[in-house]
C-alpha cells in the first residue's frame, strides 16, 4: 500500500525570512503582533516573528507549506507597514501611521 503525504498533512516546513520594516515605536512592534499572525491570508503559517528596532528588521519564522514571502508582505502592506527583503536606500522621515501631528 502506497503512502502519500499531502501537503496538508506535511510537517511544517520552517524558514526564515529578514524583512526590513520601518519600526518606528514600540506601538508599531505591537501592531504587527497583533495583526501578522492572525491575518486569514497566512493561515496561521507565522511561528515567529522577532524585532530588531536598531537594524529596523523583523525575522519572520513561517511554514513555507502554507505562506510565501509575498504574502508576508501583502499582510504587512495591509496595516501600513510595507516590509522588504532589501535594506531599503534611504532613510524614513515619517513617523509611525499613529496620528502623533495632530491632523483632523
Amino acid at each position: 500500500m502506497a503512502f502519500m503525504l499531502s501537503t496538508a498533512d506535511a510537517k511544517p516546513n520552517k524558514q526564515k525570512v529578514v524583512l526590513y520594516v520601518y519600526l518606528h515605536c514600540q506601538d508599531c512592534c505591537d501592531k504587527i503582533m497583533k495583526n501578522i499572525p492572525f491575518d486569514k491570508e497566512l493561515k496561521n503559517g507565522v511561528k515567529d516573528i522577532v524585532f530588531d528596532m536598531k537594524e529596523q528588521t523583523v525575522t519572520v519564522t513561517y511554514d513555507a507549506n502554507k505562506i510565501d514571502v509575498p504574502a508576508l508582505q501583502k499582510a504587512f502592506a495591509k496595516i501600513g507597514k510595507p516590509a522588504t527583503i532589501h535594506k531599503p536606500e534611504h532613510k524614513h522621515n515619517d513617523a509611525c501611521n499613529h496620528n502623533h501631528h495632530g491632523h483632523h
